[in-house]
């Protein structure tokens, strides 16, 4: 999520924490025997833009979380209701007697308990198959204008790093680690494909994530200099994308653009279109996720 969602009609409602557990043990039935999608905003109105979206029989295959606002909020919220998820299907598949799992679940088990993450060790699997990081946030102009959507290639955290004499060093460069995480390219594809078959305007290019939303044409000139092909902006993509390469899935990235990546102008900022471009492109989500 961008600063700029900041307004009056946005509710900064606290992150879930006390229901997501219920929820997850409610859906433990279901995660047990369908894989499911996980879909993580920052605040409640991008939640609710995305299950109009979705439609009625969201609950079938989708679960969709506010995590709170920036990398860290989102990180932790993508981790613990992955975690829940998991522990209630395994939890949920002990309670129906199932001391013999398959040789298709005992080799997905097997997997996750041998790579690293959360689940080594555990014998549980993921009860999901893909997370989304998805809401509404900035673009940069000339590659995606207000109004419109992306999909991201990538997510990347452009200000994880250090500040030298000579400029900005990412943390690629000082050798502690990737601000990187690649979408899954296949199916980021196949939804700007099908987002732009039903009329909507759509772009890819990487979804930078910071800290501080840019309010300065300097800025934004900084950023591109960071990440060149820089389409979006956000808040949480990179830190929801992070805990779903720890549990070892696959992410996607979806930003509805609400504002122009640069001097701050909270005239200008379309926050309802934005909103309802998440919802009409939460429904396409949804056919391609099912087809």
């Amino acid at each position: 999520m961008n600063e700029q969602k900041q307004n009056d009609s946005i509710d900064r409602n606290r992150p879930e924490t006390t229901s997501v557990s219920n929820r997850f043990e409610t859906n433990a039935t279901a995660a047990a025997s369908t894989k499911r999608v996980l879909i993580v905003t920052a605040v409640d109105a991008e939640k609710e833009a995305v299950l109009r979206g979705l439609g009625d029989q969201a609950a079938e295959r989708f679960d969709v979380i506010a995590a709170g606002v920036g990398p860290a909020s989102a990180a932790a919220g993508t981790a613990a209701a992955l975690a829940f998820a998991s522990a209630a299907a395994g939890a949920s598949a002990l309670a129906q007697g199932s001391a013999a799992p398959s040789q298709t679940d005992a080799a997905q088990a097997s997997a996750a308990s041998s790579r690293p993450g959360p689940l080594a060790g555990t014998g549980l699997t993921p009860a999901y198959t893909l997370v989304v990081s998805a809401g509404i946030g900035g673009g940069f102009p000339g590659r995606a204008d207000v109004g419109s959507l992306v999909v991201a290639d990538a997510m990347v955290a452009a200000d994880l790093g250090s500040q030298t004499p000579d400029g900005f060093l990412s943390v690629d460069e000082l050798g502690f680690g990737s601000s990187r995480v690649a979408a899954d390219a296949a199916l980021a594809a196949r939804l700007r494909h099908e987002l732009q078959r039903a009329g909507l305007a759509v772009s890819g290019g990487t979804a930078v994530t910071v800290s501080t939303a840019t309010g300065t044409a300097e800025t934004a000139a900084e950023l591109l200099r960071r990440v060149p092909d820089a389409a979006a902006e956000g808040m949480e993509g990179f830190g929801v994308a992070t805990a779903a390469q720890q549990f070892g899935l696959p992410a996607l990235e979806l930003r509805a653009i609400s504002n122009a990546v640069g001097p701050r102008d909270r005239d200008a900022w379309r926050i309802k279109d934005a909103l309802d471009a998440l919802q009409a492109a939460s429904s396409i989500l949804r056919e391609v996720l099912t087809s």
